[in-house]
């Protein structure tokens, strides 16, 4: 069984625009019948809000819009670069930032910016089975997810509405990556049973029926 695709949304603290966009994207994959194949989970750039709970401003929009939360606050690792597929920054400055605490070249480009998958926007024109990688000179700040945190509820508002947006496309491109997984499954050459163990007179033991 192969493993399941692993994604990480980040944001700075990990208490308002990630864990927003980690609730949103388990409702899409739940109601796509991928929750079984894809792990979703969020972090922050800094350990400032580790431990903590969701902005409660968060937690509201996310009740008024149907959304099921549990979040506890945790900081992004270098070492968790191993063993995700995706990691979904929330703006260009996350993205610059976790794509310079990647070990490997191969670790900076699983980094992409969520708003990149939008319509119209940058991944349109992508290539491959996961389009959206942008270069540090298409990083204008124009498919940013905007900090909420210092403002009204309203800011939380539109956060979700550009989240909401952006994971359509995000899904469609981890549903094109899924497919590719399975048909390179399927054509994997089949390996050959072992021999059947000889006794001490060297003949074959016999397989059983």
């Amino acid at each position: 069984m192969n493993a399941p695709f692993r994604i990480c949304f980040v944001c700075t603290g990990n208490i308002c625009r990630s864990p927003m966009a980690e609730s949103v994207f388990r409702a899409h994959l739940a109601e796509d019948g991928l929750d079984g194949l894809v792990e979703v989970d969020s972090a922050g750039t800094g350990g400032w809000h580790e431990g903590d709970g969701a902005d409660p401003r968060t937690v509201a929009v996310l009740r008024a819009g149907g959304y099921a939360h549990a979040h506890t606050a945790r900081q992004f690792r270098a070492s968790w670069f191993d063993r995700l597929d995706l990691v979904i920054a929330l703006d260009s400055g996350h993205l610059r930032a976790l794509r310079s605490l990647a070990p490997t070249e191969q670790d900076a480009d699983k980094v992409r910016l969520l708003r990149s998958y939008a319509p119209g926007a940058a991944a349109d024109a992508g290539s491959g089975e996961l389009p959206g990688l942008l270069s540090d000179s298409d990083l204008t700040g124009d498919l940013d997810v905007p900090d909420p945190h210092y403002g009204g509820f309203a800011g939380f508002e539109e956060c979700l509405e550009m989240i909401e947006t952006a994971s359509e496309g995000l899904l469609a491109a981890v549903r094109t990556a899924l497919t590719s997984r399975a048909v390179v499954a399927a054509r994997a050459p089949a390996h050959d049973a072992p021999p059947a163990p000889r006794d001490r007179h060297g003949s074959r033991a016999k397989e059983c029926a």
